[in-house]
């Protein structure tokens, strides 16, 4: 039997951007650079890789981000311990915006994710830098 699914990403990503602050293109560049936020990159590294990056972002893998973000888990990171505004972003946001509603359940505070995401970024003219070659 095929599986009934009753829940699109679509409606998933609606109601997370109902639930959390969303920026547009222009209020994260004017964060960008900023000593009390934080740019979290969620994409996977091979997107990284491939696009480039935001310069000073701090990239979290989507699969790692609830496990980095909990000071009890032993893959806590410290980046996430900071009294700091996280703004979240995958590629196109929809990724960032479900991210942002997680970590904000978890009671990081305060989040926020980019609508549009890196490719908004990107061709708002947004500062980009390439992934440094494998050694």
């Amino acid at each position: 039997m095929p599986q009934s699914i009753t829940k699109s990403v679509k409606s998933l990503v609606e109601a997370a951007e109902s639930q959390i602050e969303n920026l547009s293109v222009e209020q994260a560049l004017s964060l960008h650079g900023r000593e009390d936020v934080v740019l979290v990159d969620i994409r996977d590294i091979r997107e990284l890789q491939r696009d480039g990056r935001v310069p000073g972002a701090f990239h979290c893998p989507r699969g790692m981000l609830e496990f980095w973000i909990d000071p009890e888990s032993p893959y806590h990171k410290p980046v996430f311990a900071q009294d700091k505004k996280y703004v979240f972003f995958c590629a196109g946001g929809l990724r960032s915006a479900l991210a942002a509603q997680t970590v904000q359940s978890m009671g990081l505070k305060p989040v926020a994710h980019i609508r549009g995401g890196f490719g908004a970024w990107k061709k708002a003219g947004g500062p980009v830098e390439e992934m440094p070659a494998k050694a």
